[in-house]
């Protein structure tokens, strides 16, 4: 049998780094978040909002975050399961829930900056196109 040079010898494991835990665990994927987080530098210091969802087994959890040194911050959060206050017994986890979940979250996160009453949403269901663009304010919706 040939010789075979040993190639990860102690040198090797001395000048080794570890990876960061979440990297390792498969749930981050630090260069998408760089990607996703940085914020131009003439905004320094101002928020960057982002919508968050996610989907358990039994529910979907929509989240207003934006990210900060310390870490990122929540500023509204509104899950499916809550949707049973509004008369929705079932079905906490597919597209329609998902959806209404994500209007509770905004209206919640509206109410918190005080634009609620700027932008009142669709008063009357009558199944045409609403866009808050369309209407004519001073201030710009929540983005």
């Amino acid at each position: 049998m040939a010789f075979v040079k040993v190639l990860k010898n102690k040198a090797y494991f001395k000048r080794f780094q570890v990876k960061p835990r979440r990297r390792r665990e498969g749930k981050t994927d630090y260069r998408a978040r760089r990607k996703m987080v940085r914020q131009d530098k003439n905004k320094f210091n101002n928020k960057k909002y982002r919508l968050v969802v996610r989907f358990t087994n039994t529910k979907c959890i929509c989240q207003i975050m934006y990210a900060t040194i310390r870490g990122d911050m929540v500023v509204a959060q509104a899950t499916s399961a809550e949707l049973a206050k509004f008369g929705i017994p079932a079905g906490y986890k597919n597209y329609a829930a998902a959806y209404c979940t994500g209007l509770l979250v905004a209206r919640r996160v509206l109410k918190k900056f005080g634009l609620d009453e700027a932008f009142k949403g669709k008063e009357e269901v009558d199944g045409a196109d609403y866009h808050v663009e369309d209407e004519e304010n001073d201030k710009r919706p929540f983005k």
